[in-house]
């Protein structure tokens, strides 16, 4: 972050706010945005947790191929441990399925650093329902984190295959703004209603959108995050929710 005092309190009003969930992975910054948690919140306070990922390797500025191989997850977790500080990270997931390993070997490692006790819970991200279903006949799956927003619904049925094995589904980038003109005249109409502002209302369209839906809006202005986290609070009427074009 260009300002890491402004970043340092970002991380303590989330907690003020009463924030229960960061998501981190280790190509933030890379490996900036873990080092700054740990050293910002720990010792953590209780009932926070704290989820982040591994599956990618840097070849250059904004270069990040996927790695699934799992001696590469391994030393990802390893590295996420001690930055984060922790002896055993909640929720560690598979940031993207590497096309040249065979998913079930990158499940596979993260099922053996759970049973060394080195993670307590599995999520995956970027993930299909098919490679949704093969790694839950591996392990069990707390989370699903996937591209998903108002402009782009991708995802859709990987959301609805969650809902109905009652799986959360993090929907990253949910800030994405409507799809063409007249959504985003819609979506400018319901933020005015709500003297809300359009980033608002696209959070709460996606936590109305699903009750297994937990948005992770990134920020590094302590005033954006208090947006954000206000955001949970808007309660959509009837109206708001078909001009927006919500499903449910």
């Amino acid at each position: 972050p260009r300002d890491v005092a402004e970043a340092k309190r970002v991380l303590v009003r989330a907690i003020e706010l009463g924030v229960t969930l960061i998501d981190t992975a280790d190509s933030y910054g890379p490996r900036v945005s873990e080092r700054l948690i740990g050293e910002t919140l720990y010792p953590y306070p209780r009932g926070l947790v704290i989820a982040t990922k591994g599956g990618y390797t840097c070849s250059g500025p904004n270069q990040w191929t996927p790695d699934g191989r799992p001696e590469h997850l391994r030393e990802a977790c390893d590295g996420s441990l001690a930055r984060l500080r922790l002896e055993r990270i909640d929720v560690y997931q598979l940031h993207c399925v590497d096309p040249k390993v065979p998913l079930a070997e990158s499940i596979g490692a993260l099922a053996s650093l759970q049973s060394e006790g080195k993670i307590r819970h599995i999520g995956v991200s970027n993930f299909s329902v098919a490679q949704l279903e093969l790694a839950l006949g591996m392990v069990a799956v707390v989370s699903v984190q996937n591209r998903y927003n108002l402009r782009d619904r991708a995802s859709e049925p990987v959301l609805r295959e969650c809902e109905r094995l009652g799986i959360p589904f993090l929907p990253w980038a949910p800030l994405g703004r409507a799809k063409d003109d007249a959504a985003e005249r819609a979506l400018g109409a319901v933020a005015a209603r709500h003297k809300a502002s359009p980033g608002q209302i696209a959070i709460a369209a996606l936590l109305a959108e699903s009750p297994m839906m937990l948005p992770i809006p990134g920020t590094s202005r302590v005033a954006h995050l208090e947006e954000n986290v206000a955001a949970a609070s808007i309660e959509l009427t009837a109206k708001d929710r078909t001009e927006l074009g919500l499903t449910n």
